[in-house]
């Protein structure tokens, strides 16, 4: 009987063992995936962090002062007096 007694107490201290093993290691893993997700989310911050450096760097290479200074250096390129704009109209006359 005192057989008895002493495995039911060996198996209940053997699945409480187990019980707390599987807490540590289920809280060890959840740690380990919160490590990753901070490492994803920092990975990501910095890439928003590049793409909006970069959007900022395109419009600044498309802005019209830089335009048209390149213009001016590379191609001798200037804006139009007022008096050197000519317009055309795209409609035609109906002759008849």
């Amino acid at each position: 009987m005192a057989a008895r007694g002493t495995i039911r107490t060996a198996i209940a201290f053997a699945a409480l063992l187990a019980a707390l093993t599987s807490v540590v290691w289920r809280q060890s893993r959840a740690l380990e995936v919160l490590r990753e997700l901070d490492a994803v989310r920092q990975d990501r911050a910095l890439a928003e962090a590049e793409r909006a450096r970069l959007v900022h760097e395109a419009q600044r290479l498309e802005s019209r002062p830089r335009v048209l200074a390149a213009a001016g250096r590379r191609l001798n390129l200037r804006v139009p007096a007022a008096s050197e704009i000519v317009i055309v109209s795209d409609t035609a006359e109906v002759l008849p």
